[in-house]
């Protein structure tokens, strides 16, 4: 088939040709949105979900649905080590300033843009290289604190948007990066909005520990936040994922070649389309068949692992690597943290900083106490390959 018409090329965090299996996240989100924007309670959103489930995607999705229903959009990755406040200012700033052009926010919204600049010298944020140093606005966002600012600075952005007929929603990628404190001015800054009444919410995207990482931070989170799983696609959405693409080229799959993407792949959207996308260019006629299939797994897996699985474990100290080995090695997770020790025969304590650490550059989590797994999916059959 021709690669030039191939409807599962891969783009990181490029939409899907079928978003298949996602419908009651997509329609929490718009309940969510037309609430906020009718002046209703509405609650905020944390997906949850490893690494190549699509959370991204969701994200860009829910990101066209609030625009459609009047949000100004904002939309932000978490690095790590990076602080929130220099993470927000300019997105801030930027919805400040659409704002002020609309003749009934204009005030509300100019303030705000004097509170931000005071609130950019506070915490000595630098755009374009230099620094921003102006005396801050009495009485908003000038304490230092981001708990007290972030809120003020939010409240702001709210009563602006709507007093425009507007809303705001802020879209934040790799929520676990963000540090304890940060978080809790995060979750402290909606809950405030929720109180309020206004039209500003924020839909978050992490790994599975977010939610115990908000619950930390806040406890009034659980109830602030609803927490949809982004997981593996059920057999039907994942055959729907990999056909309705391929018909809607005038092309075909036979059923012995659908059934073995859905069911060797376990329904993850990445290895999904990773493997479509191969087997459509290895196509020779207008129907991928069983063969061409088959043929194309091999190719997939080199792809994924040059890739996908690569970049992941590139990331690993040589004690890391040995650590995520070791788990592998013990088969599919979770990971009982004794039966990890056991293994390498070291106390469970003296491998508590190694844990720390590939906890924290997003390798593993907890899933509970005292267990572990790998926040990428089939990472332990990619380990147990090398």
């Amino acid at each position: 088939m021709d690669p030039y018409r191939n409807p599962f090329a891969p783009g990181a965090g490029s939409r899907p040709p079928e978003l298949a299996g996602r419908d009651a996240i997509l329609e929490s989100a718009r309940i969510s949105c037309g609430r906020a924007i009718n002046g209703r309670s509405a609650r905020s959103i944390m997906l949850l979900g490893l690494r190549g489930t699509g959370k991204t995607v969701l994200l860009n999705e829910i990101g066209k649905i609030a625009q459609d229903v009047g949000f100004l959009v904002s939309k932000v990755e978490a690095p790590e080590n990076e602080i929130l406040a220099r993470l927000l200012y300019p997105e801030m700033r930027k919805v400040m300033r659409s704002l002020s052009g609309v003749e009934a926010a204009k005030q509300i919204a100019s303030r705000g843009l004097k509170g931000l600049r005071g609130f950019a010298s506070i915490f000595k944020i630098e755009i374009a290289g230099v620094e921003i140093s102006v005396e801050p606005e009495p009485g908003l966002a000038d304490s230092g604190t981001l708990q007290y600012d972030l809120p003020d600075l939010f409240e702001v952005i709210g009563r602006a948007a709507k007093a425009a007929g507007k809303g705001w929603i802020l879209l934040i990628d790799e929520v676990q990066y963000l540090s304890g404190g940060d978080l809790s001015a995060l979750i402290v800054a909606i809950h405030r909005m929720s109180q309020e009444g206004l039209p500003v919410l924020l839909v978050g995207a992490g790994l599975p520990q977010v939610a115990r990482l908000a619950g930390e931070a806040k406890s009034y989170a659980e109830r602030l936040f609803l927490y949809p799983g982004v997981g593996a696609l059920d057999p039907q959405s994942a055959a729907q994922a990999v056909q309705k693409p391929i018909v809607d080229e005038d092309a075909l799959i036979t059923p012995a070649a659908l059934s073995s993407i859905v069911d060797r792949t376990k329904g993850y959207p990445f290895f999904l389309q990773e493997w479509a996308s191969i087997s459509w260019n290895n196509a020779e006629g207008p129907e991928i068949t069983i063969e061409e299939v088959n043929l194309s797994y091999t190719e997939t897996l080199i792809s994924l692992d040059a890739g996908f699985f690569r970049v992941r474990i590139d990331r690993l100290t040589k004690a890391e690597v040995q650590f995520v080995k070791t788990m592998s090695e013990l088969g599919d997770g979770p990971y009982a943290m004794a039966d990890i020790a056991n293994a390498m025969d070291r106390s469970q304590s003296s491998l508590g900083p190694t844990r720390a650490n590939i906890i924290s550059k997003g390798m593993i989590y907890s899933t509970d106490h005292g267990y572990l797994d790998f926040t990428v999916p089939l990472f332990a059959e990619f380990m147990r390959r090398q």
